[in-house]
């Protein structure tokens, strides 16, 4: 019996029998068999000469393969073929993958981590804001783009890396547009042995990143393999509660369809949580006469590592039956779920425009939500709006993110990386010049740049911290106000998901409702010192039972510890003194009000 695959995606023929992995020196298991075996059906698979043609004699080359096609799995894993071809013999060598989501970064980086035979955290590993999950013998890391801007402030030219792989470019989030910039503008001028590679599932972004690099990058296209046909039903008219709609068409959907998972597109976390509330409640006592019993799952990319499990873990699942998958925009492209047949998509998504706001999508978004339904076989896509409304009204392309953001963090990233002609600065975008002002005045407002835009001591202190201007400047000043310790336990629980839990059964609602109102403080105001209180009370038990009974979620104070732990180390790095006012001091919570306001 022979396989093909190998460790690390070398795409030799190995004895199933005696094959040893390359990478751990333990034999190969028997799911890495099963494995490589889907993987040699995948589209990029068909490429893979092609693709490795061009990197060996271009410095940056541009990807466009379809959703579905592989490449966020099997690129990387045919550089690494390329770079350790025999032995590794170089451990420096590290190939780095960005994506847009942290969500996307820590399940790629398992997925390949089971191609490969190897642990997460070892040869395969991930970072993300407040987590690093790689280590020494990594050769292979995915990690938001976000994070590895922030390497490039204290690493320039990433020396660690050999080639750099920045993938769901044609999602434009603020991240990849800095990432591309400067790249472009420093990184690759400075390392003629780096390598870049830009993934995108449009050809419109592709071939405008090729632009982007004046025509040196070379463009390679994946074309897209015969796809399962895809049913698109228009709603008659178009609805004003879309929330509504989409609870009432998933019920309908799973009465009225054939067995199938369902995913339902919806705009935030909280609209997430109510809609699975609205369809455990409506589905729940319908039985499963027809496809079984139902699972209602949501999805963000907010969710801890341990939640995820029963979305992408099939084999937790218990046949027959139905999921329900509830998610934000990170299922369109980042995220690969096996088995959905029926997406319900109501046209609308958060959009940063200076804050989250719920805006219409663009058709190119609709085009790929639709995309969703027929990845593995034939399915249907129910539009919430008319085919009006889509043909009309629909912008084509959603606008970059840089174009509709704040930008003092970006501008804070690029004074500490010693790039000050911000006006001329290589964005693929440029953002309005009014943008980049008003960013500036705000830094300026907070003391981290001086009048004549320069960083001063505050605001190299506050880039340090992979937090926003206003909060990281919060954090520095603390310890003037003699409350640092209170102001890293609020930020920390403000850097997790909401820690309250809200139970679905109504009889428990009030008694949640009531365990929350004892956390509040004595004046009835400030949820900043709500959540103080809370990890106070957490840190004096660390109990899992405490927090159920107290409805809290032990996994979200559990994370907030681990932040806090990492933003304390960057505070003593950095000599800032950890330290509180005695909590039976009538100045205890006007400190810490003080040093929250300082930040604006």
């Amino acid at each position: 019996m022979s396989s093909t695959g190998g460790g690390g995606g070398d795409g030799v023929v190995v004895s199933a029998a005696a094959a040893v992995n390359r990478w751990n020196g333990r034999p190969y298991s028997q799911t890495y068999h099963k494995i490589s075996n889907k993987r040699t059906t995948l589209p990029i698979r068909h490429k893979k000469d092609d693709f490795l043609q061009l990197l060996n004699t271009n410095q940056t080359l541009i990807v466009v393969a379809p959703p579905g096609s592989g490449k966020s799995t099997q690129i990387p894993q045919f550089v690494l073929e390329s770079l350790y071809r025999h032995d590794r013999t170089d451990q420096k060598m590290m190939i780095g993958c960005t994506q847009p989501r942290r969500l996307a970064a820590m399940s790629v980086s398992r997925r390949v981590a089971a191609e490969m035979d190897v642990a997460v955290g070892e040869e395969v590993g991930y970072k993300i804001r407040y987590q690093d999950c790689s280590g020494e013998r990594t050769v292979v890391k995915y990690l938001t783009d976000g994070a590895l801007v922030r390497e490039a402030m204290a690493d320039p030219w990433l020396a660690r890396y050999k080639v750099v792989i920045v993938d769901e470019a044609h999602e434009r989030s603020l991240g990849t547009d800095v990432l591309l910039g400067i790249m472009k503008e420093s990184v690759l001028r400075n390392r003629p042995d780096l390598k870049l590679v830009v993934m995108s599932a449009t050809a419109s972004e592709g071939e405008k990143v090729q632009a982007y690099f004046n025509g040196a990058a070379a463009l390679m296209k994946v074309p897209r393999e015969k796809a399962h046909p895809v049913e698109i039903v228009y709603a008659q008219e178009s609805v004003r509660d879309y929330l509504g709609a989409a609870v009432r068409k998933a019920v309908e959907v799973h009465l009225c369809e054939p067995p199938g998972d369902v995913l339902v597109f919806v705009a935030g976390e909280e609209e997430i949580e109510a809609a699975c509330r609205e369809i455990d409640e409506q589905v729940g006592n319908l039985g499963g006469d027809r496809v079984g019993p139902v699972k209602v799952v949501a999805l963000h990319s907010a969710l801890l590592e341990t939640m995820q499990e029963e979305i992408f873990d099939h084999s937790r699942r218990l046949p027959p039956g139905r999921m329900i998958v509830v998610s934000t925009s990170i299922a369109e492209t980042s995220l690969a779920i096996d088995g959905i047949v029926y997406v319900i998509d109501p046209g609308f998504d958060k959009q940063n425009v200076e804050s989250l706001v719920v805006s219409p999508i663009s058709k190119a978004r609709a085009l790929q939500r639709s995309g969703v339904a027929g990845r593995t076989q034939a399915g249907k896509c129910f539009r919430l709006y008319t085919e009006r409304t889509f043909n009309d009204e629909m912008p084509t392309e959603t606008d970059p993110e840089i174009l509709r953001s704040n930008l003092a963090n970006v501008v804070l990233t690029l004074k500490k990386m010693g790039i000050h002609d911000l006006v001329h600065f290589g964005f693929m975008d440029p953002p309005a010049p009014e943008a980049l002002t008003r960013a500036l005045e705000e830094l300026n407002g907070l003391g981290a740049l001086d009048d004549e835009g320069n960083l001063t001591k505050l605001g190299e202190m506050m880039s340090e911290f992979p937090l926003e201007p206003q909060l990281s400047k919060k954090l520095v000043v603390s310890p003037e106000f003699n409350c640092s310790n209170e102001i890293l336990s609020i930020l920390s629980m403000l850097s997790v998901p909401n820690c309250f839990l809200r139970p679905r059964e109504e009889a428990q609602k009030a008694a949640a409702d009531e365990a929350k109102a004892r956390f509040s403080h004595i004046d009835g105001n400030g949820d900043h010192l709500t959540l103080l209180n809370v990890y106070n009370a957490y840190k004096q038990n660390e109990d899992p039972q405490w927090c159920l009974d107290n409805f809290v979620d032990p996994k979200a104070l559990k994370a907030a510890d681990n932040v806090r732990q990492q933003l304390a180390r960057i505070m003593a790095r950095l000599n800032l003194k950890l330290c509180s006012t005695d909590v039976n001091n009538t100045d205890y919570y006007v400190n810490i009000r003080k040093a929250m306001q300082a930040g604006g």
